[in-house]
């Protein structure tokens, strides 16, 4: 589990494991149409998309393909939402991306940014990739406008899991400069 921010922080949040506690939290998230509106897949009921995203993190965790964190904010102890580093295959290239997803009550607010740079400046220090990417909906400006505080450019569009797509990218070598 060496792409997890267990126990990081940053100046609002705390890094933690996903716990299965977190579940009946998370399902609001799920719940909220607005947390789809920019994501083309099939959708089940909300208990099941949440009971499958539960399950894909702990593959992850168990296979090292890194995995969502949880993020408690300091001040009210709340669980927020996920961020993490996940291992993905877009055009066939293995990929190191930065991740993540808010409840509707703590969006626009820098949490997904202070998030993101966290998981970008952890992995660069630990050198687990030259360069790191997040994989946004066309149509996702406030995710677009996250990966952009996080000194992320478009590299280039492409279809990841039947979406349209702008990868975003940052070298570690860009943020040297």
């Amino acid at each position: 589990m060496k792409y997890l921010l267990e126990n990081e922080e940053t100046a609002r949040l705390r890094f933690r494991k996903i716990k299965n506690s977190d579940f009946n939290h998370w399902l609001e998230f799920f719940k909220d149409p607005s947390s789809f509106e920019h994501w083309k897949s099939t959708r089940e009921e909300p208990e099941a998309e949440c009971k499958k995203w539960f399950g894909r993190q702990a593959e992850r965790y168990e296979n090292e393909e890194g995995g969502m964190n949880a993020l408690i904010e300091k001040k009210s102890g709340e669980l927020i939402g996920y961020s993490g580093l996940l291992v993905q295959t877009v055009d066939k290239e293995i990929e190191l991306e930065v991740a993540y997803s808010l409840l509707p009550n703590y969006r626009n607010k820098g949490f997904a940014s202070e998030a993101a740079i966290k998981c970008r400046d952890f992995a660069f220090k630990n050198n687990f990739a030259d360069s790191l990417i997040s994989i946004i909906s066309l149509t996702n400006e406030s995710s677009a406008n996250v990966a952009i505080k996080n000194g992320m450019k478009i590299e280039k569009q492409t279809v990841y899991k039947n979406n349209r797509v702008n990868i975003f990218r940052v070298y570690q070598s860009d943020l040297a400069k």
